[in-house]
């Protein structure tokens, strides 16, 4: 029947409710927390909290280190990191990447080039 309820189509879903759309990474407003000399103790308590509270698996990369990573040595004898292999050698190495960059973003600028040159978190971390 013409004008009738069952005529009508359902309403479709709002644009943030379809199945192909992915949901926006969220950009932290947290400050990060600055080294500043002779306040190593307030600065490790912060990051600490900061990173526990963000991306917890990052505050464990700087804890207790990546597990080792796959090098090998070319024929002039210089060491080479090998890309990674599986899912989980990737995630390893975007955690360690994440932690170390989290790590240089709270020092002071005149500290920046010795700390850059570290290759993983957890000797930063030491470092500080």
């Amino acid at each position: 029947m013409a004008g009738s309820e069952d005529d009508i189509p359902p309403p479709l879903p709002p644009p943030s409710q379809t199945p192909t759309q992915q949901t926006p990474h969220t950009i932290s407003t947290i400050k990060l927390p600055i080294l500043k000399k002779g306040e190593y103790d307030i600065y490790a308590m912060k990051m600490e909290h900061y990173l526990s509270y963000t991306d917890y698996p990052i505050w464990e990369v700087i804890q207790r280190g990546n597990g080792p990573m796959s090098v090998s040595t070319d024929t002039n004898g210089i060491i080479k990191v090998l890309p990674p292999k599986t899912a989980e050698e990737i995630l390893a190495r975007e955690r360690e990447r994440k932690a170390r960059t989290t790590l240089l973003m709270a020092l002071p600028e005149d500290h920046l080039a010795k700390f850059h040159k570290m290759t993983d978190a957890k000797e930063m971390w030491e470092a500080i």
